[in-house]
């Protein structure tokens, strides 16, 4: 990984921390995949955009209706529990 990309993680980061008003580290607590029969879903505000199958890491469970998570692209955003399957 190179510096640029390094530091544009660790800004990606901060901005998340800023925007969900996330204290101490980011861990992985595991990883989670979007019901393939879920109709997708653009995201907005807080909510993380649903691609059928695709694999996210949780990072916090938030409540017994939302996850926070992670996808590929390191964009950060609540996501129903409804369609999550555990791998």
């Amino acid at each position: 990984m190179t510096l640029k990309e390094c530091k544009k993680e660790e800004k990606a980061d901060r901005e998340f921390q800023k925007k969900f008003k996330f204290e101490g580290s980011i861990n992985v607590l595991t990883q989670m995949m979007v019901d393939p029969a879920v109709v997708e879903k653009r995201g907005g505000g807080k909510n993380l955009p649903l691609r059928r199958g695709e694999i996210l890491d949780v990072i916090q469970f938030t409540n017994k209706e939302q996850i926070l998570c992670r996808n590929s692209q390191r964009r950060y955003g609540y996501v129903p529990r409804a369609v999550m399957l555990h791998l």
